[in-house]
């Protein structure tokens, strides 16, 4: 939503190709971005005038990019690191776009070579649920059922009792104590229960300290970070996804992150710090680009390296110390703000109208911006 505002910004006309269930994007229209509904996406860049340039921002088919690299300038979006994977079909574009310097780093090993050299990070999108009007946080389930198993099938048929008895619970942080929270899906790629296990004993030394979870993930998931946190006891509590986030974050004190390696970027460690909550996370990429240690956050030696030692240190020292400095924060962030994004997104735009201009496709002209498909 955000890259297409920006390019948008940068004077293209955009067009945002969706899944006609795919309600979300509808708003975009009234902003000058037009949409297009595609069941299925293997036809779709015959459809387009020669010499589009393409932005994907999810998996496409095959047959998608056979017909896009033949005709068009495909382009697209990495939002994964690629350690330890392979590049697939990302491979066949004529170029790819990091979302950190992280990501991009990892791109040579996974045969990725023809990638954009900019990081284009992001930015802290708070539209997201604004829409409604605030109320109380109120208990949800923790689980995303994924209804292709039968386990999940069968406790989803229960979930909707246990979500009448968890909405009697209005969210308030406990008088007196030192809010941790957790504003994140939970999945293997935050690894939350592996951290957990290391910090959870730390963290209960502390009886003031309370955690906070605010999100959602699948059985086995939620179960195993139930688990590594059984050390804090009722003091850790589950509140599931919630739809404003901007009325969670006040009410911490301490953003936690989950382990670093198989982030890309990490948007709710970017919501915290814009909202002014430190952010306490492991001293690596992508961590180490987005948090300002000791202005907007806390960065500590991976517990996996030594048993959680680092981690206590840092710990701390972040309850003993005074509120971050805003002026020293706001230098910071300003690499994530939205100007600062608008202006990445222009060079970009200037740098695809350059390639398509030298490009050899059908039916294309030579304007200055070209025509974003997304």
């Amino acid at each position: 939503m955000s890259f297409a505002r920006a390019v948008k910004a940068a004077g293209c006309r955009v067009v945002l190709h969706v899944k006609p269930s795919a309600d979300f994007w509808a708003h975009l229209a009234s902003e000058g971005i037009e949409l297009s509904r595609v069941s299925i996406d293997a036809g779709l860049p015959d459809s387009l005038p020669g010499g589009s340039w393409i932005v994907t921002q999810a998996p496409v088919s095959e047959g998608f990019v056979a017909r896009a690299v033949a005709r068009h300038w495909l382009t697209g979006f990495c939002h994964m690191p690629l350690a330890g994977r392979r590049a697939g079909l990302l491979a066949r574009y004529h170029l790819v776009y990091a979302v950190s310097a992280y990501v991009a780093s990892t791109m040579d090993g996974a045969g990725l070579r023809s990638r954009y050299p900019e990081p284009l990070y992001g930015i802290a999108e708070f539209s997201r649920g604004q829409e409604a009007e605030p109320q109380p946080v109120l208990a949800r389930s923790p689980y995303a059922w994924d209804r292709r198993k039968w386990r999940d099938r069968a406790m989803s048929m229960l979930a909707p009792f246990a979500a009448l008895a968890a909405r009697q619970r209005v969210f308030a942080p406990r008088p007196g104590c030192v809010v941790l929270g957790i504003v994140s899906n939970i999945g293997p790629i935050k690894q939350f229960d592996i951290l957990f296990r290391l910090i959870a004993p730390i963290i209960a030394a502390r009886p003031e300290v309370t955690l906070e979870i605010f999100g959602s993930g699948g059985y086995r998931s939620v179960a195993n970070l139930k688990e590594a946190l059984a050390p804090l006891g009722e003091r850790a509590r589950f509140w599931g996804e919630q739809r404003r986030p901007t009325d969670i974050y006040p009410q911490l004190d301490f953003l936690m992150s989950g382990l670093p390696e198989k982030e890309a970027l990490g948007l709710n460690i970017l919501e915290a710090q814009v909202q002014g909550v430190p952010v306490l996370a492991v001293d690596a990429p992508p961590f180490s680009e987005t948090v300002c240690d000791g202005v907007t956050g806390y960065l500590y030696p991976d517990p996996r390296t030594d048993q959680g030692a680092g981690f206590r240190r840092v710990f701390e020292r972040a309850l003993a110390q005074p509120a971050p400095d805003r002026g020293a924060a706001g230098r910071h962030l300003e690499k994530f703000s939205r100007a600062s994004f608008e202006r990445r997104i222009a060079r970009l735009v200037d740098d695809a109208a350059a390639h398509v201009r030298r490009a050899v496709m059908p039916g294309y002209g030579t304007p200055s911006k070209p025509a974003v498909e997304c």
